[in-house]
Order: structure tokens, then sequence, then C-alpha cells
């Protein structure tokens, strides 16, 4: 991973775990989960939303079982996809073992919700079909004994039931999972995964639960995620937006890329617009933006109104526009100005450019 010189990332070192093929952890790079919001007993319409968070980058997705007929009806919906799937398993720990046994990836656990006797089963079930587990903490769903002793579920509280959690299961010779240590709120989030970091070194899944709209919901995923992961912590994310998860999808990657950690589909530095630009920004940018969305290898393009700093951005761009006067406008190829064109071809010729771009990278 290449950084400017204003740029310093030091990833949390931690255990590697597998869902799937995909490794979570270590120098892995930071995957991007989504949940389904269909009914699981519904397979077609489970595996078509799956396929559209695939077809979105998706790297995992979970899938609540909270019925017998739920984790059954995995198996057929696992055959179905190609991406891992994680089982969103709460209180009945037979779900847990239905749902390794129809092939679940990973298996999303409160331990404590489930007790310490029934675990044992659980994790029994994991090994035998060699299977992770998230350890699932929420602010929501702490223990009685433990919102008693803080009195609300503060930072503190949530840690102490995650290292509850994870001496259960490392008493049972179970270290084969990952960590999650969610609030809604966001100081509460990121003071628990700051502390859960110097307590263990097990693969953090980051997230602020039940974030709310997509406009709302973005904001306070951008601001604690991004704080946690630009402390190095964090190896895979999930995005809790009150929407169709395919948004998630985009802005997991959209906080990933904003911080130089995941480099996936045309990235796009444009100007607010103001009276100077020479061309409409807004409604240039919003049209690329649309019919680049196929786009999946990374790609840096500035769309800038004038020359104020049009030319700057296009230094550290590969395609560059820069509005100009009298309808010409600069396009600039991997930094340097090479051809002017008219307000009218702007969109058509910028796709054209990124699509022959990728061609030509495809070759290579």
């Amino acid at each position: 991973m290449t950084y400017n010189t204003d740029n310093t990332y030091s990833r949390r070192k931690t255990k590697i775990v597998r869902i799937g093929k995909l490794e979570v952890g270590g120098n892995s790079p930071i995957s991007v989960q989504s949940m389904t919001n269909t009914i699981t007993e519904d397979i077609d319409a489970t595996v078509a939303q799956i396929v559209d968070l695939e077809n979105e980058g998706v790297d995992i997705v979970r899938v609540s079982c909270p019925t017998e007929k739920s984790s059954l009806a995995l198996k057929e919906i696992i055959d179905q996809v190609s991406v891992p799937i994680v089982a969103d398993i709460h209180f009945h720990y037979k779900r847990a073992l239905e749902a390794a046994d129809s092939g679940a990836s990973c298996l999303r656990i409160n331990p404590g919700n489930i007790g310490s006797e029934k675990i044992k089963e659980v994790i029994s079930a994991a090994k035998s079909n060699d299977i992770s587990m998230r350890i699932g903490v929420n602010a929501g769903s702490l223990s009685e004994k433990i919102l008693n002793k803080y009195k609300e579920p503060c930072s503190d509280a949530m840690v102490e039931s995650a290292l509850e959690n994870i001496q259960l299961l490392e008493e049972n010779n179970f270290n084969n999972f990952k960590i999650s240590v969610k609030a809604s709120n966001i100081h509460t989030t990121v003071k628990a995964y700051k502390k859960l970091s110097e307590k263990c070194d097990y693969p953090f899944h980051l997230g602020l639960t039940e974030a709310g709209t997509y406009l709302s919901g973005t904001i306070k995923s951008a601001i604690s995620l991004g704080q946690l992961l630009m402390d190095g912590i964090g190896d895979t994310i999930r995005i809790s937006l009150t929407d169709n998860p395919v948004e998630e999808v985009k802005v997991g990657f959209e906080i990933l890329k904003s911080l130089d950690l995941r480099t996936r589909g045309v990235k796009i530095v444009s100007c607010p617009s103001c009276a100077r630009q020479g061309f409409p920004v807004i409604d240039t940018v919003k049209i690329l933006e649309q019919k680049l969305s196929h786009i999946k290898e990374p790609l840096t393009i500035s769309i800038i109104g004038c020359v104020v700093n049009g030319p700057g951005e296009a230094l550290k761009s590969e395609i560059g526009l820069t509005g100009g006067g009298k309808d010409t406008n600069m396009v600039y190829l991997s930094g340097v100005a090479d051809h002017k064109i008219n307000n009218s071809d702007i969109v058509d010729h910028i796709v054209q450019l990124v699509e022959d771009k990728i061609s030509r990278n495809d070759k290579n």
C-alpha cells in the first residue's frame, strides 16, 4: 500500500481468522460486510439480495437465522451464492448447530445469551465444521449482571462483557473468532474498541450498530469507524443503515477508499462548484458517478470546474478535467494537459477515456 508523506498507518497486529476462503485480521485487506434484510425462509428473495451485494463487491454477508426453518434454508441459499455467509444467531443454540451443518462460514453469537453449557455444543459444531465465530457484544443486549454493576451500557461494561466471552471460548480451547463491541453512540463505540484493543489480539469487526438512515447513519459511521481505522484498529466493517443493504457496501468502500485502505472502483475528486465553473459540475459528476458505477478496477479522476484548483488536482489523477472559458475545458491524462473538450461532450468523453484505460490495463 502506498501513502504520501502526510499519511501514517500502523495496523494493529492480530490473529488471523478465516471466513470461508477469506482471511480476516493480520495483514489481510479490511473486508466489507453487509446483512440481508429479507425473510431468510424466502430463499429466492434472500439469494437475489446476496447476489446484488456480490455485484457491489461485498466480501462477507450475514444472514439472520431466528428459526429452525431459516437455519435449514441456509444450505440452499449458500449453494447458490459465492460470498462467505455468516449465520446470525442470538438466543437458541440449536440454530447455531443447524447453521453450522448447513454450511455457514462463521457463526455470529453472543455466548452470554446462549449459556456456558450450551456454548460447548456450539463450539463443537464450529470445530467439526471447521468454521469461525464472531463474538458480538452490543450495548443494547448486555447481561443483567454487568448492567447492575455499571448502571448503564458504557464502554467499560462492553469491554468486560467481551472479555468474559473471550474467556469462555478460550476455556473451551476455541480461539478461531473475531470480536465486535458495538453501540449506537459514537463515543461509547470508539472507546470500547480502543480499550479492548489493548487487552487482546483477536481481529475486530467494526460497526456502529443501529446507525440510522442513509444520511445520518453514513455520517455517524464515518466518524466512528474513521477514527478507529486511522488508529489501525479494525479488520472487517459493516455500515448499519436503515436502507437497502447495497448502500451499506457502497458506503463501506467509500470510507476505506477515503483512507487509502481499499482501492475499488472509480474515485472522483470534484469541487463543490461556484460562479467560476466552466461547465455544470454538480450535474456532470452525478451522471459520471452513475455511468462509471460498473467499473471495479481502481482509478482516480478529477472533475474541477475552473483553473484555480483543477491543474493541481489533475496532477494526482489518472484522468482530469478542468473547466475553461468559452466552452473549452482541458483534459489531463496522467497529470499532463492533453486536449480540450466542449461542455456537451464531457460525459461521453470522460466515460470513454475511463473505459479505454481500464481496457488497456486489463491487456497489460
